[in-house]
């Protein structure tokens, strides 16, 4: 989160491989697990526009550029993980989402940010892999698609 909001802070202009490191050195500098923070991070930026359209959608109270930069990354994570990423549980990534709102954000961080994943949940079909097979498994249909 912390280098998404300094590169959205930064008008999305800085070196993404950089703010990692600096990001690593300067809060973590023990964490092990770099490929994951580089697969999520490029990941959300990767698919921003298509994110960025699920937030407008469902925070329609809130222009884009109004919402917080905490809350607005803290959303681009989640929404990346509900719609991008079948490893991580939706149900994982939508509490891990509200618990750093309610950590770096503002009071109703963690209301607002559950409140959208909510919505964005009820729409997007949400898949889980079959361990056993390379079949993706719709959760809402039960059936079984090919990758």
């Amino acid at each position: 989160m912390q280098t998404l909001f300094c590169w959205d802070f930064n008008g999305q202009k800085k070196n993404l491989d950089e703010l990692i490191e600096e990001g690593f050195k300067q809060f973590a500098p023990e964490f092990d697990d770099h490929g994951f923070v580089k697969d999520l991070v490029k990941g959300v930026v990767a698919n921003l526009p298509a994110i960025d359209n699920y937030i407008v959608k469902y925070a329609t109270e809130w222009p884009l550029d109004q919402i917080t930069p905490v809350d607005r990354n803290i959303l681009r994570i989640g929404i990346y993980e509900l719609a991008f990423d079948s490893n991580i549980p939706a149900k994982v990534a939508i509490n891990e989402a509200i618990e750093v709102a309610k950590t770096f954000g503002g009071d109703a961080s963690g209301r607002f940010v559950n409140g959208v994943l909510g919505a964005v949940y009820k729409e997007i079909p949400i898949k889980s892999i079959d361990k056993s097979s390379s079949a993706v498994k719709d959760e809402e249909t039960g059936k079984d698609e090919e990758r």
